[in-house]
């Protein structure tokens, strides 16, 4: 039997799809484990009683458990699928409502920006005491991350415990393959694909079929589009970004400080809270259907890269899937400790990332802007220094471009101390 322990249940869209796939796989009746650990104990009845009842209808057997308590839910796990976001939709309110009053303006922020930084503070934390326990009680194990930052929990992972099994697991490379598959009249399978760069800001290096590439045929498609971030980031910088537009818009220095600009390209403001309401009411939304009996197992096809990644470990059958991993030299010109997102082969041995060799020297010098304040985020945390908070505000594309140093300072220093307990101790006052 093997163990898949879930951490963190306030994404019960999430629970659902994971869960379905491997429930809904007949190689794997009466094979799985599934225990599910948060520290809400609400969270943790109605994620119980969701997952009963994908386990009823699906017919898969499953032995299923509730822990409290988080060493007792890992030992002996096989999987850990982490989906983190210390302090809720409260915290990421507070992380758009001070900045704004500072003139800043923010679109996701949950990755880079002010956003992402006070994101990562407070979930850096977690996932490196979440992965000193794994190294302890379950060695083998694959850590599956579906929280954000990415680039910045899987180099803090890295750095403060060694733990290696980290793979970060994201939708963006994906959706983005089938968007431009669509765009050129062509199914996802008639083209190839290698996609490579840091989470939410990789770039699409081949994008070919019968042998030559595409990228023309986009160009042809795209004519009449001006009206986007990404596509005139892919018009200046020579391929195409993974990132939605909303989100692309606050990686660089040139479009949030533009009302203009954000007018011009359709970039929707504060779009995040928004989407964190989606998340709070599909929770409700899902709390009704469980009492009215209603079916929630999903049936059809959807990728999701956590579970396409497990199914393939635990059935054998290869699968090509795109991993947030230690870069390790697997992208020549980032930093060997980055945390990057690359191709892998997953199989029954394991996770086998895809070496890309140099990335466009035009790319690389994106990422590093972006690496820099994934840097200096986790080294605020590992080594307790408040300062580095400062810095990387300071080096953050959107905040420099839009902010002075003071008003920087100052709005960091504010956001500590309005998080209080969730931040690290060696930052707050």
């Amino acid at each position: 039997m093997r163990r898949i322990v879930l951490v963190g249940l306030g994404d019960v869209e999430l629970v659902r799809r994971v869960l379905s796939d491997l429930l809904l796989t007949p190689a794997l009746r009466g094979q799985l484990e599934v225990v599910l650990h948060d520290a809400d104990p609400g969270l943790r009845a109605t994620a119980e009683a969701l997952v009963r009842s994908l386990d009823a209808e699906a017919g898969a057997r499953a032995v299923i458990g509730v822990s409290a308590e988080r060493r007792r839910a890992l030992a002996g796990a096989d999987f850990v699928v982490a989906a983190i976001d210390v302090g809720g939709f409260e915290a990421t309110l507070k992380d758009f409502e001070i900045p704004h009053r500072y003139g800043l303006r923010q679109t996701i922020g949950d990755t880079i920006g002010i956003g992402g930084i006070f994101r990562g503070l407070r979930g850096i934390p977690t996932f490196v005491e979440l992965g000193h326990e794994m190294a302890e009680l379950c060695p083998e194990a694959w850590l599956l991350s579906c929280s954000d930052p990415m680039a910045m929990t899987g180099l803090a992972v890295q750095l403060a415990t060694g733990f290696t099994r980290f793979a970060g697991s994201c939708h963006a490379v994906c959706d983005t393959h089938l968007y431009l598959a669509d765009l050129v009249g062509r199914g996802l399978d008639e083209v190839e694909f290698v996609t490579a760069g840091l989470n939410h800001q990789s770039f699409v290096l081949r994008f070919e079929a019968e042998g030559r590439s595409l990228y023309p045929e986009l160009d042809a498609a795209l004519a009449a589009d001006d009206q986007h971030v990404r596509v005139e980031i892919y018009r200046r910088f020579g391929y195409f970004p993974t990132e939605s537009s909303e989100h692309a818009a606050e990686y660089f220095p040139w479009f949030m400080r533009h009302k203009d600009e954000t007018s011009r390209l359709g970039v929707q403001v504060e779009e995040y809270l928004r989407r964190s309401g989606q998340t709070l009411h599909r929770y409700e939304e899902t709390r009704r259907a469980l009492s009215a009996g209603r079916s929630l197992l999903v049936r059809w096809q959807h990728a999701e890269p956590a579970s396409v990644a497990m199914l393939a470990m635990l059935t054998g059958q290869p699968k090509e899937v795109y991993v947030n991993v230690p870069n390790e030299g697997l992208i020549e010109n980032l930093p060997r400790e980055a945390c990057v997102e690359v191709p892998a082969l997953v199989d029954a041995a394991g996770i086998h990332p895809k070496r890309i060799g140099e990335l466009p020297v035009q790319l690389v010098a994106l990422n590093r802007t972006f690496q820099n304040v994934v840097e200096l985020t986790v080294r605020a945390v590992l080594d307790g220094e408040r300062r580095h908070v400062h810095h990387a505000a300071m080096v953050d594309p959107n905040t420099a471009a839009t902010l002075p140093l003071h008003a920087i300072e100052a709005l960091c220093d504010e956001l500590i101390d309005a998080h209080g307990d969730l931040m690290p101790e060696g930052v707050r006052r």
